[in-house]
C-alpha cells in the first residue's frame, strides 16, 4: 500500500465515502482535513456529541468513532513518514509550515 493508495475510513449518512488519500482524509476525493482534531479540543464538541455520540475526532466536518479515527490517523502518518524531496514538495510544505506561523501569531 503506497500513500496515495486511498484508505477507507467510514461512509456519510449520505453514501459519500470518506477515505484518507495522501497527505488528506477526503469525501468523496476532494479534500476535508490534512490532521484529526480530538473531540475534547474541538470548540463545537457539545453539538457534534449529540449529533454522533460515539465521536472521540472530527477531521474537518466529519465525526469519528476511535476505530475509524485510529484508521484515518494510521493512514496519514504513513502519509506523512514518506518524504518527498521534489522542489514543488518542499515548496509546499515551507508554505503550509509559513501559514502555521501566521495564524498562531493571530493573523485571520
Amino acid at each position: 500500500m503506497t500513500a496515495t493508495t486511498p484508505v477507507y475510513v467510514k461512509h456519510l449518512s449520505d453514501d459519500r465515502v470518506v477515505e484518507v488519500i495522501g497527505r488528506h482524509v477526503c469525501i468523496e476525493g476532494q479534500p476535508e482535513a490534512d490532521h484529526l482534531v480530538v473531540i475534547d479540543e474541538h470548540p463545537n464538541r457539545q453539538a457534534i456529541l449529540r449529533a454522533v455520540p460515539g465521536a472521540t475526532h472530527v477531521a474537518g466536518r466529519v465525526p469519528l468513532t476511535m476505530p475509524q479515527a485510529s484508521m484515518a490517523q494510521a493512514a496519514l502518518r504513513r502519509a506523512h513518514d514518506t518524504f518527498d524531496g521534489s522542489p514543488h514538495a518542499v515548496s509546499e510544505r515551507l508554505r503550509n509550515a509559513i501559514w502555521q506561523k501566521v495564524f498562531a501569531e493571530g493573523a485571520e
